[in-house]
């Protein structure tokens, strides 16, 4: 394959779903010399640029995160806000499962892909970060420029009087009205990207009510049927504007709070970059789409990517 010209929507083979080796949280495996090929396309594409970069859940796989959709995920039903907030039982099965999922979510470390955006950002090659993913791992990595799309599972909101609650604070209460329950059931063997646990036993779970008002808490990221807030989007979409590409890595793009970014992109013109396992709902988008393992491909652009030569390069001129 040439760099130059490059195919609109192009698909270039990279790792398999299965059968990669792991090292401090990220495959160890070697690139082939088609797969460092590949990614000289990227490096060709985006050299002097200042990117924009929106990260998913296949990102943080290699951290021991489950992804949502991923070819080898395992199928889920998200619970929506209405369920949460309209229905008793539900809203107790789902602290239960998230009382138990919190716990093994807090202890995923970022991965290699993770230090490589924070090394980018670090080299001024970014114009910004977004995220769709909750696990706060990209802040832990060293990032700072990030916009925190559906929120991070870290916090917890009261619906009644919006008091603000650590998901530390929030455990203590939960063990507390529901002692024994972790040891029974913290052996989950599944757990999603929002710290949802495979766990059935959720019947006679405890729900804590607001420490202030005794409302109605609920951990401070979007559901399924929320709105992400206005002023999130807005600096999203200024991240864009201010790129000169856009960087997609380890999201399938199926809901529109993260599509809107590609074709944000695309409508001005500027390229676009999907690396992601398995076909994205953006891929008629792309000026370049890579099915490769996201934590390796980011290693890689991290010491690949020349640095930019003057302060205001590859930025938009709107």
């Amino acid at each position: 394959m040439t760099s130059s010209p490059l195919p609109h929507a192009s698909s270039l083979p990279g790792f398999g779903v299965t059968g990669f080796a792991r090292e401090d949280g990220a495959a160890a495996r070697t690139l082939s010399t088609e797969q460092v090929a590949n990614l000289r396309s990227v490096v060709d594409l985006l050299a002097g640029k200042r990117l924009a970069v929106l990260t998913g859940a296949g990102l943080s796989t290699d951290s021991g995160i489950p992804d949502y959709r991923g070819p080898n995920s395992v199928p889920r039903n998200p619970m929506t806000y209405q369920q949460f907030v309209g229905d008793d039982a539900l809203r107790r099965r789902y602290w239960a499962r998230n009382h138990v999922g919190w716990h093994h979510l807090r202890r995923a470390d970022p991965n290699s892909g993770h230090r490589a955006l924070a090394q980018m950002e670090q080299r001024g090659l970014l114009a910004g970060l977004i995220t769709q993913n909750v696990d706060r791992l990209h802040s832990m990595a060293g990032s700072t420029n990030v916009v925190d799309l559906h929120g991070t599972y870290d916090r917890v909101v009261c619906l009644g009087c919006r008091s603000s609650f650590s998901r530390q604070e929030v455990a203590g209460l939960l063990e507390r009205l529901n002692p024994g329950y972790l040891e029974r059931t913290g052996n989950a063997g599944d757990v999603a990207p929002d710290a949802d646990a495979d766990v059935d036993d959720t019947s006679d779970f405890t729900i804590a009510p607001c420490p202030v008002c005794g409302g109605m808490l609920k951990p401070d990221f979007v559901y399924f049927g929320e709105n992400v807030p206005k002023d999130r989007v807005a600096r999203a979409y200024a991240m864009v504007d201010d790129s000169g590409a856009l960087l997609v890595a380890g999201s399938s793009l199926t809901v529109m709070s993260g599509l809107r970014f590609v074709r944000h992109a695309a409508k001005q013109q500027k390229p676009v970059v999907i690396i992601n396992r398995g076909q994205t709902r953006g891929d008629e988008f792309a000026s370049l789409k890579l099915e490769l393992g996201v934590s390796e491909a980011l290693a890689y652009l991290a010491e690949a990517l020349p640095g930019l030569e003057r302060e205001d390069a590859g930025r938009s001129p709107h």
